[in-house]
């Protein structure tokens, strides 16, 4: 299935024309199916999946079965580890996120149009931009806020010339007072501006605005992405990685090292090229409205009850990432307060196991009967730790049916090869989904 496919040909029901096939549904319906016969069509559901698992091979190499500890597992690359092989739309740098064709393979195979997909782990929000992609509904939440701005705009894209006029109207002259150590990372013409932009975009589309103006929702999306990097293409000097922000006394001992300081940058030009880039494959498809949330994982009541048929996402690993650190810099430019963000850390592995129990619990009631979760995990700490073992537990006793571990096995990306690890060295050389059905 190539991306033309998943993203411009989508069949699209018109709502008048869904009410009338439902009042004709109505006029002949169906015989009452059994007990007996509705697990039977369940059971075939999850056969046909797992077949076309086993039956991979789109990439030249079969599906290896095994088993382990009790755990069934399939092993194959199912999807490819080229870079930037999804839609432009997904080109929002953000730390540890999965690539679009993880949710792409299990979307295309266990939704139809029209359906929720949902993500409790919204991050930059992959899951929910794929799912409206391909004309499902998306669902998503985050405990972070930062997570609903860097996603919301993509599901419902402004144009260019939209972007540009809004960008005309900002008050680019207005005297601020500006943060002197981030002059660390920006040049003080270029941080005046950002000051001046990040006011004026709280003014005109606050945090608590849930339906705020789709340009300055975009605008400021952009923004934030482009904070800091390791090219002209960012606002801010020569930093790495782009996905987050090191430390303010990190970036002077970069400066030094690299005898650098940071020059001026254009900031409307920036903008325009990164939303032109975002925007290159086109406007989203046809999708039901979505509904984001900042709530935790396991404790999201916007979402309403039986809205999914499936859940595609990845928790946080044990105590790998750290996720508030990362964010400081986005979230001072958002107005958003990073210490009042509980993100966790699980540093053992009974609090982890804990965390994911409480996850379930809640997908359980998300997800319709019948539908499905794939519950990613990585490798940790070299592989000692084999965290879908800990899913698989944690799951036991809810009302899920264990269909089994896909591992995808793949190579490493530029970002891995940034921080100096070649593939099978080290890091996370594959992922590992547990996937299970709704009883």
């Amino acid at each position: 299935m190539s991306d033309s496919d998943t993203i411009f040909d989508l069949p699209y029901v018109h709502p008048v024309a869904a009410r009338a096939l439902a009042h004709f549904d109505n006029l002949f319906p169906e015989e009452p199916i059994s007990p007996a016969r509705s697990v039977e069509r369940k059971l075939k559901a999850d056969l046909d999946f797992l077949d076309q698992v086993r039956q991979f091979s789109e990439f030249g190499s079969k599906t290896v079965e095994m088993e382990a500890e009790g755990l069934p597992y399939m092993v194959n690359e199912f999807w490819t580890a080229g870079q930037r092989q999804a839609h432009s739309i997904h080109e929002v740098s953000y730390r540890a996120c999965f690539k679009p064709q993880l949710p792409e393979f299990f979307i295309s195979r266990l939704t139809n149009v029209g359906e929720g997909v949902h993500d409790p782990f919204m991050g930059r929000g992959t899951t929910p931009v794929q799912a409206a992609l391909m004309g499902r509904r998306p669902l998503a939440n985050d405990i972070n806020p930062l997570s609903v701005l860097l996603t919301r705009p993509r599901l419902n894209p402004p144009s260019l010339n939209a972007i540009a006029a809004k960008l005309a109207i900002v008050p680019w002259e207005r005297n601020v007072s500006v943060r002197e150590d981030l002059l660390a990372f920006y040049h003080p013409v270029t941080l005046r501006q950002l000051t001046v932009l990040k006011e004026w975009l709280e003014e005109n589309a606050p945090l608590e605005d849930s339906n705020p103006d789709q340009v300055v929702d975009w605008i400021r999306m952009v923004a934030i992405n482009r904070l800091t990097g390791h090219s002209p293409g960012f606002f801010s000097v020569y930093t790495l990685p782009p996905n987050q922000a090191v430390s303010v006394v990190s970036q002077l001992k970069i400066n030094a090292k690299r005898n650098q300081s940071p020059p001026p940058r254009d900031i409307i030009k920036i903008i325009l090229k990164k939303s032109r880039t975002l925007l290159s494959n086109g406007t989203m498809a046809p999708h039901p409205e979505g509904c984001l949330s900042a709530a935790p994982a396991s404790d999201s009541p916007t979402i309403p009850t039986g809205s999914a048929a499936l859940v595609v996402t990845s928790p946080p690993f044990l105590d790998v990432v750290q996720y508030a650190d990362d964010n400081w810099l986005r979230c001072w430019f958002a107005g958003i307060d990073a210490k009042s963000i509980k993100i966790g850390m699980h540093k053992t592995e009974a609090a982890w196991s804990e965390m994911v129990r409480g996850v379930l619990t809640e997908q359980a009631r998300i997800v319709r009967p019948g539908g499905h979760i794939a519950f990613e995990v990585g490798e940790v700490r070299g592989g000692k730790v084999l965290l879908e073992r800990l899913v698989w537990s944690a799951a036991e006793g809810l009302p899920f049916h264990k269909l089994g571990v896909m591992i995808n096995q793949q190579e490493f990306t530029k970002t891995a090869n940034c921080w100096g690890v070649s593939n099978n060295r080290g890091g996370t050389n594959t992922n590992r989904i547990v996937i299970l059905r709704r009883m």
